[in-house]
Formats: structure tokens, sequence, C-alpha cells
């Protein structure tokens, strides 16, 4: 009986190692892979010490391997005026490949990611995102072209996403809002990338699900990035998978056993982002409010108390039954223990028919005039009412009375000007303004 044989990184990446002294007058054998199978971390060999100094040859994937004067060409030597960000696994900047740099890969723009030697992630973070997405192809994923393994140098290359992430997009100052139905439509694309790892042959656990982890193409389609941290999920009878707890504060779920519901759990805080327009953690608000979750859960399944915690950068142009499908899905998915949380698929299920509610609120048009002098009021005044009796008849009389019954009594006050409206108006300050 054949004793199956642990696959070891060598056997997959051949070019990742150092080749032995070759003996003379004897031929290496070639390998032939018949058929591709995505590769998965369990498959490899954890005692594997793994050479700094070749290339990564990802057999059977369409990656491309770049050279590191290639990726100096394709960001200008990786200018200043091409940077785009920098997160945990180091700086990122955006390039061009241009049609002529090698055969059978298209013009186009690209982000060139770069590990940061002394930042929080590694080789083994860099290995581990080119073994996924170097394997998983989806809709909401966002698409790896390539990577360059030179000397100490790491580097990835994905498709660029002109609107960066979800993060910049919902927090950064000075940004525009963004509209209810495309949150919605980000996070059905979010969702829709969690389940395909979650439903995959060989599942994957994401575990740094985040909003500065979606990135939003020129449509806002959102997409899955940043990988080093996912894991193989459990197969068969197997319910979890051991690990070290794994996230960001303010999105990793509160369990220590890591399992697909771990991941519902921070794809809850990014809904709760959306609805809110705050982040999971922030020091900055009064101290029971630094943590997103534990204050808007309470409110969540209360749909009186639901406008307090919507964000107010919407003004009040969202639908309000899909806001409260929504919050009601948030407190599903935040269940403090995991098995009462939904699938994926579930979430999906939910979260579609939400873009397309009809049902959004019209709020209030007011028009500001600044008015400087008292003949620019009565001018202003009379167009006014000259417009609005030509554009509705009769109907005017009957409102103009009711408006100078109102104006008698209330009392405006003017941003220029510590006068009231009535005091404007007084022989008082008629004789005033003759001295």
């Amino acid at each position: 009986m054949a004793v199956k044989r642990k696959m070891k990184w060598q056997d997959y990446f051949p070019s990742c190692f150092k080749p032995e002294t070759p003996t003379r007058g004897k031929k290496k054998p070639v390998t032939k892979q018949t058929s591709f199978q995505r590769i998965s971390l369990s498959d490899l060999s954890s005692s594997t010490i793994l050479s700094e100094d070749l290339s990564i040859s990802l057999a059977g994937s369409n990656l491309h391997v770049f050279t590191l004067q290639e990726l100096k060409v394709i960001t200008q030597s990786f200018s200043s005026s091409n940077f785009l960000g920098e997160g945990g696994f180091g700086p990122v900047h955006k390039g061009f490949i241009d049609d002529k740099l090698r055969p059978g890969l298209k013009a186009q723009p690209v982000a060139v990611k770069l590990l940061d030697l002394d930042g929080t992630q590694g080789h083994r973070e860099w290995l581990t995102e080119v073994i996924f997405l170097g394997q998983l192809r989806h809709a909401h994923l966002v698409k790896l072209i390539g990577y360059c393994c030179e000397e100490e140098h790491r580097v990835l290359v994905y498709e660029y996403m002109p609107r960066g992430s979800l993060e910049n997009q919902l927090f950064r100052r000075f940004s525009v809002s963004l509209p209810w139905t495309t949150r919605m439509k980000i996070a059905v694309g979010a969702a829709k990338g969690l389940a395909f790892l979650h439903e995959a042959e060989k599942p994957v656990i994401y575990r740094d699900f985040k909003a500065s982890n979606i990135l939003l193409d020129s449509d806002y389609t959102a997409k899955l990035s940043d990988f080093g941290l996912a894991k193989d999920g459990p197969e068969g009878d197997d319910t979890h998978v051991s690990t070290r707890v794994m996230g960001t504060q303010g999105y990793a779920a509160p369990e220590y056993v890591m399992t697909a519901a771990s991941d519902v759990y921070s794809f809850g805080v990014v809904l709760l982002e959306l609805l809110t327009g705050r982040k999971s953690f922030d020091k900055s608000r009064p101290s029971r409010e630094h943590n997103l979750v534990e204050w808007a859960r309470p409110l969540l399944k209360n749909p009186r108390k639901l406008s307090r915690m919507m964000d107010p950068r919407l003004e009040g142009q969202y639908s309000e039954t899909g806001a409260q499908k929504a919050a009601a899905l948030a407190y599903q998915c935040l269940s403090h223990r995991p098995k009462p949380r939904p699938t994926m698929s579930e979430v999906i299920k939910i979260l579609e028919p939400l873009t397309d509610m009809n049902d959004t609120q019209i709020g209030t048009f007011v028009f500001a005039v600044s008015v400087d002098s008292d003949t620019s009021s009565s001018n202003c005044g009379e167009k006014h009412r000259e417009t609005t009796k030509r554009e509705n008849g009769g109907q005017y009389h009957q409102r103009h009375r009711l408006h100078e019954a109102q104006k008698q009594r209330a009392i405006i006050k003017s941003p220029k000007s510590p006068l009231s409206f009535t005091e404007m108006n007084s022989p008082l300050h008629h004789r005033m303004k003759r001295a």
C-alpha cells in the first residue's frame, strides 16, 4: 500500500528554492502538471524553509512574474506623484502597463504594492496573497495581475481601482457623501465576494474583512483585496480551524475559534458603518461611543431610534423600510454567538432587494437669500409675489394672507444683523436710520 507523501513547497514552487549543485552526467527530471487544482496552505509542509533569493512560479495560474526593472518603468521609479497610500503591507503606487511591455499583457493602469520589510506583514503574508489571489477568480475579488520576487523585494501588481477603498469614500473629509443606493450596492458586492470564498470547493476564511480592504471600481462595484491573513477553512466533518486571533480592532468577532461566521460578524460591522457613517472604532467621539458596535447595536431593533443613528450626511435621503431591514440584518450578523449569525448567501438574499427600493424620503428644499438692504428686500419680495401669482393663479392670495399673518407674529433674526425683522420695520428703527 502506497503511503501518501505530504506535499512540500518545492513541489509547487520549484523556482522559489536555491538549486542544488548539479551532478555531471545526470539530468533533472522535468515534471509536467496535467491538471490544475487549487493549492491550499494546508497542503504544504510548514517545516519547509523558503529562500528569499529566488522568484516564485505559481504553476497553472495566469500570473505574470515581473522584474524589478519592469516595475520601475511601470511606476516611473515609484514616483511620489503616483503614490496612492500605505497600509500594513506597505506603500501602494499607481502605474501603467504599456502594451509593448510584454506579449499577451494588455495596456492597463495598475496598482503596485511593495512589501515594507519593517512593516507589520512579511514574506508569508505576501506568499499567502499570491497563492489565494493567484488562483481565485471572481467579479468581487480584486484581480492580481502578477508579482515580483527579486532579492529582498516582494511586490504585488493588481488591477487599478479608481474609487479607492470604501474607507476613503465613507470617512474622508470633504468627500461627497455616498448615496443610499450606492451604499447598498457596495454591501451586496462585498457580500458576494465573501460568499464565494465561504462556499468554494476548498473554503476560505478571509479573517480581515473591513472597509479599507473593500476596493471600488469606477461604477462602485466592490471587490475584496488584501488576502495576507486569509486561511483555508474547515473541510468535511471539521467545524472550525485552529488559528490565533486575527483581525482589526472594531471588526474582529469576539470568539477565539475561527469559522466563516467570524467573517459574517465583520461584515455586520461594515454594514453598520454604511448605515451610520461612523468608523468601527473612533476615539474622537465620546467614550461611550468609541466602539461602534457597543453603541449602535441596542438601537438597531428599535425603528423609532433608528433615525438617531443613521448617517446625517444622507440628509434623510434613504429608504426607511430598507434601512430597517438592513439594521435588522446587521443585528443578526453582530450576534455574540456564531450560530445565530446568517450565512453570506442569506445575507445576499436580504440585501439585494434593498438596492431597488424606491420609498426614499424627499427632504425639504430651503433656498436662503442674503438681504443687504431694505430696498433689495422689497424688490425681491415684489418679484417673488409676481412670479408666484403667475405660477399659481388665484391660490396665491389665500397663501399670501396666511404668510403675512405669520410674518407679523414671527421674529426672524438676520445672520448679518442683531436686529429682528419686527425691529427693522419699527418707527424707532426708521428714525434712527434718518438720524
